[in-house]
């Protein structure tokens, strides 16, 4: 018989599911520009706590997601939370000891990383990026990265999954 800190792969999907709803909702103009990288949130912190279970396979998976969700060029989501899952995992014990902010300012540095990589792929396609529209989700990702934390850590110790 599994117990339950072998499993709890449903609770960590149920977590992407939320990660992925709150990233296609319809939101008006002004929030769009604000909104949060929640998959990157939520990935990060999985990779992070869990990266012998949640890894760069799994990002790859998300990002094909996003992907179709956002009716982007195939792939071009996948390769970044790809990277990102990469840079996470190697670097996960030293970010697992850092306060909560600088753990929110990491993230907010892969949010940016994630934008430029995309901004760069949609510039070889001929759109051209604007500036606030990297700088403005990294800042909320900053922002929501603490709630989110604590909410994912309490689940985590909750269904006890390690």
């Amino acid at each position: 018989m599994r117990s339950a800190a072998q499993g709890g792969g449903g609770v960590i999907l149920l977590s992407f599911i939320v990660a992925l709803a709150l990233t296609i909702v319809p939101l008006p103009d002004m929030l769009e520009l604000i909104r949060p990288e929640w998959m990157i949130m939520v990935l990060v912190y999985w990779v992070m706590a869990l990266p012998q279970r949640v890894g760069v396979g799994i990002a790859w998976i998300l990002g094909l997601l996003l992907d179709v969700m956002r009716d982007a060029l195939l792939g071009q989501y996948a390769i970044t939370l790809a990277l990102i899952a990469f840079i996470v995992i190697h670097l996960h014990q030293r970010l697992r000891v850092f306060p909560i902010w600088q753990q929110a300012l990491a993230v907010s540095l892969l949010v940016i990383l994630q934008y430029i990589l995309v901004f760069w792929i949609k510039g070889l396609t001929g759109e051209l990026p604007s500036f606030w529209k990297m700088l403005l989700p990294a800042v909320s990702t900053l922002i929501f990265w603490t709630p989110v934390y604590l909410v994912l850590r309490q689940i985590r110790r909750r269904y006890q999954l390690s």
